[in-house]
């Protein structure tokens, strides 16, 4: 890995790895605090995981001018660290007896924020770290590497959260993230700024050009309509199946873990064919059939039933979901890094998370009101149906990379 993309890729990519591992042992930890140390209703366990991702998305609005023109590492380790302490609260709260589904709301606004800024200096620095060549090997990394953690996360999750209960989880995702930061403060060499005149005041349009460069290329455009729409629709369900397999089914918690756990392994093996399949067919096509065919699967998930049988639909629905969007991914981001401009990298990809997060926490409102009205089942097969008309958002055409001109980067050597 390190002879292949530089000893710097490998710090950022154990950074990225060891909070992600985290993040997945943690899956489902404010859902399952919600229906069952604080008995929340369906709507509440939806509003809880929409609030945060729609306020978070709202304040890092600003942030974007912010990020792209400060060195990458501090910012990425700052939020490592906000992250660490707004999660770190969680069992300290519980402990006392004082946690509330309000403080749930609080830090999930907080960690979403930090988050989306860091997804964004991340993304910025990997630009600068790997050639543009091997920017699809190196996106394939990361994808592996999420649909390992999503693997292996979750059932070990769920044996803790049997064990000695979900919020010990919340617990090892604040530690994740500490070691994230640790990660990152090993990088040496160069870091990455854009300069800017510090007399030049920012504009209310700057705060904007991340949307417009989105929007200037027709497919980055076509993309970002088409993932919005796919993510927003599969998050939505997120909660409602919580609702679906742990209340209604009385799924135990490591069930729950094993019924997404499973199918991760295919997504690993998605993300390692991704750059095989593009080399051989164009990412062009790649995209478009991993696209239509993500776009089937959900689905399937109308079936789901108590018990046995349940759990296996789960399995497999899930399973063939996780293959394409482990091809599709690595395709997707490695598009939009190379066709965004050199000097707003960073604005594109914190637009584009907030972007994913608005539309994700205002389908899950959405979707947290049909379930009220029909059920949960019946909200996600609502969702199963929508989904086979996204694939029409897809770009129609090959395409070649539009040159970008020499980045005006300010080069930041680290102390």
């Amino acid at each position: 890995m390190r002879a292949q993309l530089g000893r710097g890729f490998g710090w950022l990519w154990s950074a990225y790895a060891v909070s992600t591992y985290g993040t997945w042992i943690a899956f489902g930890a404010f859902p399952l605090i919600a229906v069952r140390v604080l008995h929340s209703p369906a709507f509440a366990v939806s509003l809880l995981e929409a609030a945060g991702l729609a306020v978070a998305a709202v304040v890092a609005v600003p942030l974007g001018p912010w990020i792209e023109h400060r060195a990458k590492r501090p910012v990425m380790i700052g939020m490592d660290l906000i992250r660490f302490l707004a999660m770190a609260s969680v069992p300290i709260a519980y402990l006392l007896g004082l946690l509330s589904y309000g403080q749930l709301l609080v830090v999930s606004v907080i960690s979403g924020t930090a988050s989306i800024v860091f997804t964004a200096a991340s993304g910025a620095y990997l630009k600068h770290l790997v050639r543009g060549d091997r920017l699809l090997t190196a996106s394939g990394r990361f994808e592996g590497t999420t649909w390992v953690a999503t693997a292996a996360g979750p059932p070990l999750g769920g044996a803790l959260i049997g064990l000695l209960g979900p919020v010990v989880t919340v617990a090892a995702d604040a530690l994740s993230y500490l070691l994230s930061a640790l990660a990152v403060r090993h990088i040496r060499g160069a870091d990455v700024a854009v300069f800017r005149d510090p007399a030049t005041r920012l504009r209310a349009a700057d705060f904007l050009a991340g949307w417009r460069c989105i929007f200037h290329d027709r497919v980055m455009r076509r993309l970002f309509l088409n993932q919005m729409t796919v993510n927003g629709l599969i998050m939505a369900t997120g909660p409602l199946l919580a609702v679906l397999l742990l209340g209604q089914y009385h799924f135990p918690a490591w069930q729950y873990g094993l019924a997404f756990g499973i199918p991760a392994l295919g997504g690993f093996v998605g993300a390692r064919l991704s750059a095989r399949f593009a080399s051989r067919y164009g990412r062009h096509r790649v995209m478009i059939v991993t696209g239509w065919l993500r776009s089937i699967f959900p689905l399937g998930l109308a079936f789901t039933r108590p018990g046995t049988p349940g759990l296996i639909t789960v399995i497999i629905v899930e399973g063939l979901l996780i293959v394409c969007m482990g091809v599709f991914n690595p395709v997707s981001a490695t598009e939009r890094l190379q066709r965004a401009p050199a000097d707003h990298t960073a604005q594109v990809l914190s637009a584009w998370s907030i972007s994913s997060k608005l539309a994700q926490a205002t389908l899950m409102v959405i979707w947290g009101v049909i379930a009220t009205l029909t059920g949960p089942l019946a909200a996600i097969t609502i969702s199963g149906i929508l989904l086979l008309g996204t694939p029409l958002l897809l770009p129609r055409q090959a395409h070649v990379p539009d040159p970008v001109a020499a980045p005006p980067f300010e080069d930041v050597r680290s102390a």
